[in-house]
């Protein structure tokens, strides 16, 4: 059986990637960013994806990538997570990356590793593998379509769009209009893609592509709720010991404790899960059952971490200013990207032949 545990090199990574986030990306600037025009942080991004190479972790060094696994990139999206960083990591170090690598595009791969190129794979986030997939239509050489639900796409250089004829396009940003949809997850914002006769390059095959790549990014998304629920549980231990009523630290109380030990308990079991599915995304193991059952059981775990956090810290956490509310909605959001808890418990009864009896109608 695989060590799940993390080794030195992935403690080495995390404790790099916490140290910059911890300086470059404080709660009061993704507060501020959230409500600018501007939410993605590039230049966190480029510090990530140029002056530490994260950006081709997954991309072989024969690309100029680092040839890593997906345990390194499921330690750099649960530190990520913890700082509900706004930078496309998921969406491109991750999705396009693992996109182009089913379809072997050796060229924008290469762009991809520096970090210097964004990538979006423009398939709505609330897709998850095996869902069908909306195309635009592929005519006389040019795509013609909307897409809407696209996570990133006002930062993308370049879109990987799927079109009628089963092929994935590879269109420079410039060429389509990005309008911006109002999303609940301000660090992680939502664009319809219009597309209209906007030149593009045939990458690959887009059914297998697209399957890829929805698959790592269910299986890596648990990382980053691993995150985001380890940091509203140790946050809201921190505040509880110093707050006090009566004079006595409000987390010394019998039933905060008991809320306190049932949320830990279960970040304990997610952390289990998301290493899982991490390992067998690098393996190839059991993939498609070990990813179902992370997802099916990290979402309503971020959920509910995200919301005990925000009423523990009692009237400071319904404040603006505070920046558990972030964290609940990149929660909330997170809950229905690629794929919601319920669709891969379904799908997880399919892989293992427990489908749910059907009723007789008499």
């Amino acid at each position: 059986m695989t060590d799940l545990l993390y080794s030195e090199e992935e403690d080495a990574l995390r404790a790099a990637v916490r140290d910059l986030l911890t300086d470059h990306c404080p709660a009061a600037g993704v507060l501020a960013r959230a409500e600018s025009a501007a939410p993605h942080d590039l230049d966190l991004w480029k510090s990530l994806a140029q002056s530490m190479g994260l950006a081709g972790l997954l991309i072989p060094e024969a690309y100029g990538g680092q040839g890593a696994t997906h345990r390194e990139a499921a330690v750099v999206l649960e530190e990520l997570g913890r700082a509900v960083a706004p930078v496309p990591y998921l969406t491109s170090a991750v999705v396009a990356t693992e996109a182009l690598l089913g379809c072997g595009d050796a060229e924008l791969l290469a762009k991809l590793a520096t970090g210097r190129t964004i990538g979006v794979l423009a398939v709505g986030l609330h897709l998850g593998p095996g869902a069908a997939v909306p195309v635009v239509r592929f005519e006389s050489g040019a795509l013609h379509g909307e897409l809407t639900g696209i996570a990133d796409a006002t930062a993308a250089d370049v879109l990987l769009v799927p079109a009628d004829d089963g092929g994935l396009y590879a269109v420079a940003a410039d060429a389509v209009t990005r309008t911006p949809q109002i999303s609940l997850d301000l660090t992680r914002p939502l664009a319809t893609v219009t597309l209209d006769g906007a030149p593009g390059r045939r990458v690959g095959d887009a059914e297998p592509a697209v399957r890829r790549a929805l698959r790592a990014a269910a299986g890596l998304l648990t990382s980053e709720q691993l995150g985001l629920a380890d940091w509203s549980l140790t946050e809201t231990v921190r505040y509880l010991k110093e707050r006090k009523q009566f004079n006595r630290p409000v987390g010394g109380f019998q039933a905060l404790k008991h809320r306190l030990a049932q949320l830990w308990l279960e970040v304990v079991n997610l952390r289990a899960a998301a290493r899982a599915a991490a390992d067998a995304l690098a393996t190839g193991e059991d993939t498609d059952i070990t990813v179902a059952v992370a997802q099916a059981y990290a979402a309503p775990v971020a959920v509910r971490a995200a919301e005990e956090a925000l009423q523990l810290h009692g009237g400071i956490g319904m404040t603006w200013e505070h920046p558990v509310h972030l964290y609940l909605k990149r929660a909330k959001a997170g809950s229905l990207a690629y794929g919601t808890a319920g669709a891969h418990r379904e799908a997880l009864a399919e892989l293992v032949d427990l489908r749910a009896p059907r009723s007789r109608i008499t």
